[in-house]
C-alpha cells in the first residue's frame, strides 16, 4: 500500500494509507501505530488513527519533516517485509432493544419495510469494527452495519440522550457513552459503561477492537446492570475480529 504525507503545520503531518474506508485499510493503520508504539522514533509526540489516515505530531527541533518522511517510509518497507499480522479483540455488549431505552426502533423497522426482530436480528448478526474513537470520550465511530436497516437521522435532534444508547445515522451505528444531544435513531441501551471517570482505564474500548451486540431482555438488563453497580461484572470478550457476517 502506497503512503503519501500531508503536512499540517510544522509539528503534524497526514499519513495517508488510501482512499477507500475498509477494514484492510484500517488494519495496515493500526499495524503501523502499534509498530510506532513498541519502537518509538525520537521527536515523536503522538498519532491519532483514523478511518484511512494516521496524523503523527512530532518535534520539529528533534526531527524534520523531510527526515521523518523517510523515517517512516523505512518503516513501512520493515512491516511490509516482515508481512506482520494482527489480531483483535471482539467485545460482547449486551442491548435491550425497543421500549422505553429504543424509541426509534419501529420507525426504522417502518423506514426498511421489517419488523422489529428483524431489525434486532440484522443489528446483532454481525461484529463492528471499530475505525476510530471521539466525537465525545469514549465514542466508537463503527463500520460494517447491514444496509438493510441503514435510516437518516431524525428531523428533530433530541436535547438529551442517555448513556449507552444505541443508535442508527445513516448506515452507521454506534453507542452513547455520555448524556448528550443527538439526532440518531436510538434503537436500544446497553447498561455497559463504555466511559467511567471512576475505572483505572476509563475509556473500556480502542481502535481496532470490535463490538458485537448481545440482545438481551429486561430481566437480564436489570442483572447486568446491578452487577455493574456492585463492580461484579466483566464485558465478555475474545479473540478475533474481522470479516462480517453474512446478512441474515
Amino acid at each position: 500500500m502506497k503512503m503519501e504525507f500531508h503536512p499540517l503545520g510544522d509539528t503534524g503531518i497526514q499519513v495517508l494509507f488510501g482512499s477507500d474506508i475498509s477494514e484492510e485499510t484500517n488494519r495496515q493503520i493500526r499495524i503501523f501505530a502499534d509498530y510506532l508504539k513498541g519502537n518509538p522514533v525520537e521527536g515523536l509526540i503522538e498519532w491519532v488513527p483514523a478511518y484511512t489516515t494516521l496524523t503523527i505530531f512530532y518535534r520539529p527541533d528533534k526531527i524534520v519533516f523531510k527526515d521523518l518522511c523517510k523515517k517512516l517510509r523505512e518503516i513501512q518497507e520493515t512491516l511490509q517485509s516482515e508481512d506482520v499480522k494482527s489480531n483483535s479483540t471482539v467485545y460482547e455488549i449486551p442491548v435491550l432493544y425497543g421500549g422505553e431505552v429504543g424509541p426509534d426502533l419501529s420507525d426504522v423497522a417502518s423506514y426498511n419495510g421489517l419488523s422489529e426482530g428483524e431489525v434486532i436480528s440484522f443489528h446483532s448478526a454481525r461484529p463492528y469494527l471499530i475505525y476510530m474513537m471521539g466525537f465525545v470520550p469514549g465514542f466508537p465511530y463503527l463500520g460494517g452495519m447491514s444496509e438493510k436497516i441503514a435510516t437518516p437521522r431524525r428531523e428533530n435532534p433530541r436535547a438529551k440522550i442517555e448513556a449507552g444508547s444505541v443508535g442508527i445515522a445513516g448506515e452507521q451505528t454506534g453507542v452513547y457513552p455520555l448524556e448528550t444531544p443527538g439526532g440518531w435513531q436510538i434503537i436500544g441501551r446497553t447498561p455497559v459503561k463504555l466511559y467511567d471517570p471512576e475505572r483505572e482505564e476509563p475509556i473500556l474500548l480502542s481502535a481496532g477492537a470490535y463490538i458485537r451486540f448481545v440482545p438481551v431482555d429486561q430481566k437480564e438488563y436489570e442483572e447486568i446492570e446491578e452487577a455493574i453497580r456492585l463492580g461484579e461484572y466483566k464485558v465478555k470478550s475474545y479473540e478475533g475480529g474481522g470479516g462480517n457476517d453474512e446478512d441474515n
